[in-house]
């Protein structure tokens, strides 16, 4: 049984270590869409610098400073970061749903009005709210009931559909179990984990995938692996969070090994990577993330700037 006891400093500390998994993650698979990225693949050479970060990062950012402010989800507060950090760079690579809906925001539209008109009143069932979630599993780490609801949380702001907030829930209780497997509060074993994970997911397309992706041994082929499970191309979040958890559940000592996995696979690698590096780095260790890499990658700012 997990008797993991944090502090709030602990929370922090943790949750901005997963920050930095997730930021350096997304900026190492951004440069995978790169013509000729393939051959650095084939040889495990990091991409030159200079590594952008994409939404996926600048949502994080959102997250973490809501959570350092309020402890909690503000779904109001969160939703005025989100539009902040659009208006001010729109290029980074938000898709068109989310696009139109930060604009709405920022235009004093009522995120909750916003985020069900998406896609014929049924709300978005992207990747948008897993990306971003890994940073809620650490800061909750201690606790996977509210691990559940702040991830639920943290995803409806954008994204109605119960399969997008699904793949958030997904991505936070497989992070807060890499934070307690770091603290060495849970065995590494992959099954136990994915169990737990599907335990606390709502039964429909993302648990569907995520018992498939359960069932896949580490040995095998990635070519296997994206057939069953996706690689996030389709950018849904059954198509994505199975596979990116598959990715860091077996390499979760090595941050490296699990974004190489990763990005191999192909897909969204953007978004894949993000996820990966938001889990492993909680479980590999504080150090896990190569130094030379957050050297390549852009830098972030977690100043808060909302009074």
């Amino acid at each position: 049984m997990n008797t993991l006891i944090l502090t709030n400093d602990d929370r922090i500390a943790l949750m901005r270590q997963s920050l930095e998994g997730l930021a350096t993650g997304d900026a190492f698979g951004q440069r995978f869409f790169a013509p000729g990225s393939h051959r650095l693949i084939a040889t495990r050479q990091a991409p030159p610098p200079y590594w952008s970060y994409t939404d996926d990062t600048a949502m994080a950012v959102s997250i973490v400073q809501t959570l350092q402010r309020h402890g909690r989800i503000d779904q109001d507060d969160l939703a005025g970061r989100f539009a902040t950090a659009f208006a001010n760079e729109p290029t980074r690579g938000y898709g068109p749903g989310a696009r139109q809906l930060l604009y709405d925001i920022a235009n004093g539209g009522d995120w909750r009005a916003a985020a069900l008109a998406l896609f014929g009143g049924e709300g978005s069932m992207g990747n948008g709210g897993a990306m971003r979630a890994a940073p809620v599993g650490a800061f909750f780490a201690d606790n996977l009931e509210r691990v559940t609801k702040e991830a639920k949380l943290s995803a409806a702001v954008t994204h109605a559909h119960p399969e997008g907030q699904a793949g958030a829930v997904g991505v936070a209780v497989a992070a807060a179990l890499a934070a307690q497997v770091g603290a060495d509060q849970l065995p590494p074993d992959s099954s136990d984990l994915f169990s737990t994970v599907i335990d606390h997911v709502p039964d429909g397309l993302m648990k569907t995938n995520l018992k498939q992706a359960a069932m896949l041994p580490s040995d095998t082929s990635l070519h296997d692996v994206v057939h069953t499970l996706g690689n996030g191309s389709r950018i849904l979040a059954f198509d994505t969070v199975p596979y990116s958890l598959w990715c860091a559940f077996h390499n979760l000592s090595s941050y490296e090994e699990a974004l190489w996995t990763c990005v191999t696979g192909g897909g969204d690698v953007d978004t894949t990577a993000a996820i990966v590096g938001g889990v492993v780095s909680l479980s590999a260790g504080h150090d896990a993330v190569p130094r030379e890499w957050i050297r390549a990658r852009e830098p972030y700012s977690l100043a808060d700037r909302v009074e």
